[in-house]
């Protein structure tokens, strides 16, 4: 272990209550910008049900005198958010295991408190950094400190860029890429083979889990399925509200007749898309729709028909993993980059109810 003091000072931030559902990096939403003063916590039971105004930062994990390692994990995200709320126990758990001490701390996607945070973090002299990109082409400068101090650095959730990658040890989360390309092929099996013109709602311009899923759906229905044309895009930015208009005005813009489908980026999207079909005495159902995540919003669209197909996201899966691989990192020191992806289970009406698909978030 590099430092049996770990450094407690955390950022806190004000919980924002945002329904993320891409939990991508970055951009991913529109966190409030309202913050309050630096701090800590300290998590002493993992049983104890969350506290609504606790955004996730502080100390988890097993206890410091007693750890194996000392881990800072950088979130963009905790306890304020739907997706964080089921991400951080199994995260701590497996810490817990695996005599992990982990400093947890919530930047709420701004980039510059991810950068300060990355600075205490360094300084500490942890024995490894655990990172979820708050925006995902500002991280370099963190990685390259981390890299120039000997600590080792995993990402979780969503992959750095390419040109980033050798300065980190790792990657485990959804494949976002894959997840778009699970979407489009379900779109291609549910169009058989007709004719099809439909809508697409993607996430935040720029944002890289938007640009890997919007590329594996386009290229997948370029290569599966060239009977689905897309009509129309337009970004949603991760939210219901602003997906519904961009639906709106995309179905104006097209015609409603010549709209057969709709593909949104995550089931937030894809809830306000169903919305603006509807205001326009649309029926949901008479169209093909796909989506990715099966979360508490998109399950029951799936259940009740209006949305035919999503791809399950798995918050545990990502938030045991985190630590999993970082622990694999340590102990076993892999000469080569570990990528571990989190399974894209399809989901439709025929396993919507299943157990091992159960919305987590």
């Amino acid at each position: 272990m590099r430092k049996r003091h770990l450094t407690r000072v955390v950022g806190l931030f004000a919980a924002g209550a945002l329904l993320l559902a891409a939990c991508g990096d970055a951009d991913d939403n529109g966190a409030d910008d309202e913050s309050v003063d630096a701090g800590e916590e300290t998590v002493e039971d993992e049983a104890e049900e969350a506290d609504p105004d606790d955004d996730g930062s502080g100390e988890a994990g097993a206890a410091v005198e007693d750890a194996d390692f000392e881990v800072y994990a950088l979130l963009p995200q905790g306890n304020d958010q739907p997706y964080g709320t089921t991400y951080l126990p199994p995260m701590e758990a497996a810490a817990e295991e695996l005599g992990i001490a982990l400093t947890i701390t919530n930047s709420q996607y701004d980039a510059d408190t991810q950068a300060s945070d990355c600075e205490v973090a360094v300084a500490a002299q942890p024995d490894g950094i655990i990172l979820w990109p708050a925006v995902g082409d500002t991280v370099r400068p963190c990685l390259q400190a981390a890299n120039d101090a000997g600590i080792p650095v995993t990402i979780t959730n969503s992959d750095v860029n390419e040109e980033d990658r050798d300065l980190t040890r790792g990657y485990s989360g959804p494949d976002t890429y894959g997840q778009g390309v699970a979407s489009a092929e379900l779109m291609c099996e549910f169009a058989d083979g007709q004719d099809l013109g439909i809508i697409m709602i993607n996430g935040l311009t720029g944002n890289s889990t938007a640009i890997d899923r919007e590329n594996g759906f386009e290229d997948t229905i370029n290569e599966q399925c060239s009977n689905v044309e897309i009509l129309a895009r337009q970004p949603g930015n991760w939210n219901a509200d602003e997906s519904q208009i961009a639906a709106s005005e995309m179905i104006t813009a097209v015609g409603a007749p010549n709209i057969q489908g709709v593909y949104a980026a995550d089931d937030t999207m894809v809830a306000g898309a169903i919305d603006a079909l509807r205001s326009r005495d649309i029926d949901p159902t008479e169209l093909i729709i796909t989506s990715i995540g099966n979360t508490f919003l998109g399950n029951p669209l799936v259940i009740d028909g209006e949305l035919d197909g999503t791809v399950f996201q798995s918050s545990s899966w990502d938030g045991e993993n985190a630590v999993t691989l970082m622990h694999e990192v340590l102990t076993e020191d892999p000469q080569d980059r570990l990528v571990r992806f989190m399974p894209d289970v399809k989901v439709t009406v025929d396993n919507a109810e299943d157990e091992d698909v159960a919305p987590e978030w």
